[in-house]
């Protein structure tokens, strides 16, 4: 009777193991269903299917690197993506389409009328986002000059920085006033979304008239009108640097 016991687990044994192996064959890709806990009514049979048990149970136990690798392309798939400069100049100018700017201490290196007569020379940290304005917004540039050749200078600088053939800018729309006032009296004309310049006192008259401005400075106004934002550059407000 022993020897037959001892047969019968061996069969059971045999039959599990059958079982279990056709199984896991079949679903490569993932872990093997737990078995359901067989009764036995022999020591034999009820110690093989403990020991399978414990052995299936090991097997629901994940690797670590490859949860890890998995974490990894999920962090990456959600990783939020970095905006384009096209998106964040639309975004900081609140969609505004039309745009009026000074020359002086924002697009071009030089600060005074007198500096303009020698020479003008584009900055070139700001060329990226004139360039990408000038395909989004209609842009009109300006500043006061003393003579002609000032006038010259400043085309011939822009010209060359490509801003004529890269961007949507066109020479009617680079303005020449010889007073302070005939700048402003050229914003209000144009009645743009945002206009930027560096002067405090033509931002503070502006800001009246004018739905936006950026005043371009290191120093902020004392009292600054809710329509008025400060940068100490224009590619800095717009994250270029």
């Amino acid at each position: 009777e022993p020897q037959d016991l001892r047969s019968v687990g061996a069969i059971a044994g045999l039959a599990f193991a059958l079982v279990f192996t056709w199984r896991l064959l079949r679903t490569p890709r993932g872990p093997p269903r737990r078995q359901p806990k067989r009764q036995a009514s022999t020591t034999g049979s009820s110690s093989v299917s403990s020991h399978a048990n414990v052995n299936d149970a090991s097997s629901q136990v994940g690797d670590p690197s490859e949860d890890s690798r998995t974490q990894n392309v999920v962090d990456e798939f959600f990783q939020p993506v970095k905006p384009t400069l096209a998106q964040i100049v639309r975004q900081r100018l609140s969609e505004g389409r039309k745009v009026t700017c000074r020359l002086l201490d924002v697009i071009l290196e030089e600060s005074s009328p007198e500096e303009l007569q020698k020479q003008a020379t584009v900055k070139l940290s700001v060329l990226e986002v004139l360039l990408e304005i000038t395909k989004f917004c209609d842009l009109y540039l300006m500043e006061r000059v003393l003579d002609d050749q000032s006038e010259k200078n400043v085309l011939v600088a822009l010209d060359d920085a490509g801003v004529f053939t890269s961007g949507g800018l066109v020479k009617d729309k680079v303005l020449f006033c010889s007073t302070e006032t005939g700048r402003t009296s050229f914003v209000r004309q144009l009645e743009p979304d945002w206009h930027i310049d560096s002067n405090p006192e033509v931002v503070s008259q502006l800001s009246r008239f004018i739905k936006y401005l950026l005043h371009i400075s290191s120093v902020k106004l004392e009292r600054p009108a809710s329509n008025v934002l400060t940068a100490g550059s224009l590619e800095q407000y717009f994250g270029v640097v």
